[in-house]
């Protein structure tokens, strides 16, 4: 082989390499399952996703693993949700050595203090006007009482409440941010990843109007939703639902004696149609309320993780789930 062959083979080769190098999707990591869905639909084909946190995960009391650290320290681009959710975070970062880009998807939200939510209960139920239209400020108008003491306030979040993308309209805020995000990191793709972004937000919108309207179906008296942690303050402020739950952010909290006599009183008193259990959380602690005030268990809901398989496995098909379950079981 003459020497001018060889160098060209060697070029050649070089070049092979730097293309296939170009086109090695973003690797990125998200810190938990909902996050991930949003990155592989802004994405697509350009981005390769894992997640720290997983289906039916519980991202409260996640414990990273030397895996784990290995793939943030591996990452082009950490993508979080922020808001005090990950306490893990800091420790993970440093332990990963990861000195990339940490995206934080909640940037911008007007995110609902717990403190705020939990006083809005004060306001009291009647007069409120569940047939307004709604322009998403966040004014914290609904009725929102948690029966747990002060000492569960905030739990490991301090004093905003993480659980963001339980509004739709939150959800478009963190579609932007993670678009913005990967058109800084790749901008080759920076087209598409807008174009997968604007698909992505109409869906959301059409969504947002069609969980209004089917809300809007049950009856004022029946829009109480009781689940096992207060994972759906930003759900019933934007769509008109009273909530009532035993503990407070973190599927950590354990509710006194005190805080679930109270919660049953409560249960009575407004004549609540159903309990929902969360996919993440122990069952036993709603099984115990049914019992006591033979409520039945109106289905699951998806609050902090998607499922592994079937509807409920994406963004939004969680929503269509918590949907149909509410609509289902408190309609009539």
């Amino acid at each position: 082989m003459s020497k001018s062959l060889t160098l060209l083979l060697g070029a050649a080769a070089l070049t092979l390499s730097s293309a296939a190098r170009a086109e090695a999707p973003l690797n990125v990591v998200a810190s938990f399952s909902i996050l991930g869905d949003m990155v592989e639909e802004v994405g697509g084909e350009h981005v390769d996703v894992a997640t720290l946190v997983g289906p039916d995960g519980d991202a409260h009391v996640f414990s990273p693993s030397p895996t784990d650290a290995r793939a943030v320290g591996e990452a082009d681009l950490f993508i979080i949700n922020g808001l005090h959710l990950e306490g893990w975070l800091d420790r993970l970062v440093e332990a990963s050595g990861y000195e990339g880009p940490i995206v934080v998807a909640s940037q911008g939200i007007d995110a609902l203090s717990f403190d705020e939510e939990r006083s809005a209960h004060d306001h009291g139920h009647e007069g409120h006007d569940h047939g307004h239209s709604h322009d998403h400020n966040h004014d914290n108008n609904h009725n929102h009482d948690h029966s747990h003491d002060d000492a569960h306030a905030g739990h490991d979040h301090g004093a905003k409440d993480p659980h963001a993308w339980q509004d739709l309209q939150n959800g478009k805020q963190y579609v932007e941010n993670i678009r913005d995000a990967l058109v800084e990191a790749d901008p080759e793709h920076a087209a598409d990843y807008r174009d997968n972004a604007e698909q992505y937000i109409q869906a959301i919108d059409a969504l947002d109007a069609e969980v209004h309207q089917r809300i809007s179906e049950i009856p004022d008296a029946n829009r109480v939703l009781i689940t096992n942690h207060d994972a759906f303050g930003y759900f019933a402020n934007a769509y008109d639902l009273d909530v009532l739950s035993p503990v407070g952010l973190s599927t950590a909290a354990e509710p006194s004696a005190a805080d679930m006599a109270k919660l049953i009183q409560q249960i009575q008193k407004r004549d609540v149609k159903a309990l929902f259990l969360e996919n993440m959380t122990n069952p036993a602690l709603l099984e115990q309320l049914a019992d006591e005030t033979g409520v039945a268990i109106g289905g699951t809901l998806y609050a902090g993780a998607l499922a592994p398989e079937g509807e409920a496995s994406t963004y939004l098909g969680m929503f269509r789930h918590n949907v149909d379950t509410l609509t289902d079981a408190l309609k009539d």
